[in-house]
């Protein structure tokens, strides 16, 4: 049996247990071997270990609920209760599984590049990771920040792009500013599909367990105890990457991925993750992980691609 302290500070104790305990009540009921007591401004939980973590979730969730809303029913307690105890507790079997997903999804380092990333990312708080369309770079590291938010290592994933693609203006595109954004960021929410489920996802977003923004809206922002990863940071100017860097706080970690191939930025602006490879690449702490060729995982005509366009670039240089 593992035990551990929630504080429960500014919450009313009758909306957190329910009427006659209600809410404690059916958590016991769904985890019976768990022990929890209600003392002043804080619960104690006594469970296994592998249920201690479900539960402290699922009452973080109730606490986060109550906080934002001021009441939580007894259905809406059951509903969070089912979302953690559905996630799947299975643990990995392997060192290079990274995280699993729903449906038992294993999601795993499956190229040398893709393992060193993730040996790295235990050792250092910030990792740069650079290589080619294809090597997994961002799946890697959004799977990495999950399993961290899952281990209780930080309280959330802050997700970010740089709203630039191939030059184009966000003013000439359809839509509202969300509309205008969501495309650039859909790499992201689909690595989320597949390693949490559909209502878990949802949830986590509407409580801002997990941020997907564009880099702009990080300026004037520290980020405590989160797990930040900045991707497609070739097209991210040396302002806009020193900026998001100096985001990081108390017990936070950052990614930052990019293929400085495709910089897409205007001519008279210089890339960030270019300059950063020059005056960061000393500091303790600080990985730099290149991938290549031989770490991607689409196609196989794919690496073919690659080869062809880097001979192109010698010829002309």
């Amino acid at each position: 049996m593992k035990e551990i302290t929630i504080p429960v500070q500014d919450i009313d104790p009758r909306i957190l247990l329910g009427v006659n305990n209600a809410h404690i009540q059916l958590i016991k009921e769904m985890y019976p071997d768990a022990r929890i007591l209600s003392r002043g401004d804080e619960l104690k939980i006594q469970a296994p270990e592998h249920q201690i973590q479900l539960i402290e979730a699922a009452i973080n969730l109730i606490l986060a609920e109550i906080a934002d809303n001021g009441h939580i029913s007894l259905s809406r307690v059951s509903e969070l209760l089912e979302i953690e105890k559905g996630e799947t507790t299975t643990e990995p079997k392997d060192s290079s599984t990274i995280v699993f997903g729903p449906n038992n999804l294993k999601v795993a380092a499956r190229t040398e590049g893709q393992k060193e990333m993730v040996a790295a990312a235990r050792v250092n708080d910030i990792v740069f990771c650079i290589g080619p369309a294809g090597t997994g770079k961002t799946y890697t590291a959004v799977a990495l920040a999950v399993r961290a938010l899952k281990e209780k290592l930080v309280r959330k994933i802050v997700l970010v792009r740089p709203a630039v693609e191939a030059g184009e203006s966000l003013g000439f595109l359809p839509g509202d500013l969300k509309e205008k954004i969501d495309p650039y960021l859909r790499p992201l929410y689909d690595a989320l599909d597949d390693m949490l489920p559909a209502d878990k996802l949802s949830l986590y977003m509407e409580k801002n367990i997990i941020e997907i923004v564009p880099l702009a809206y990080m300026r004037g922002r520290t980020l405590n105890n989160a797990y930040i990863i900045l991707d497609e940071a070739q097209n991210a100017t040396e302002a806009q990457l020193k900026m998001l860097l100096t985001r990081m706080g108390i017990e936070s970690r950052i990614i930052v991925t990019g293929d400085e191939t495709q910089i897409d930025l205007p001519k008279n602006l210089r890339s960030g993750l270019i300059q950063a490879q020059k005056i960061l690449k000393d500091i303790p702490g600080i990985a730099f992980i290149r991938l290549s060729a031989t770490d991607v995982l689409r196609h196989r005509i794919i690496k073919k691609i690659l080869a062809a366009y880097e001979r192109a670039d010698s010829e002309k240089s």
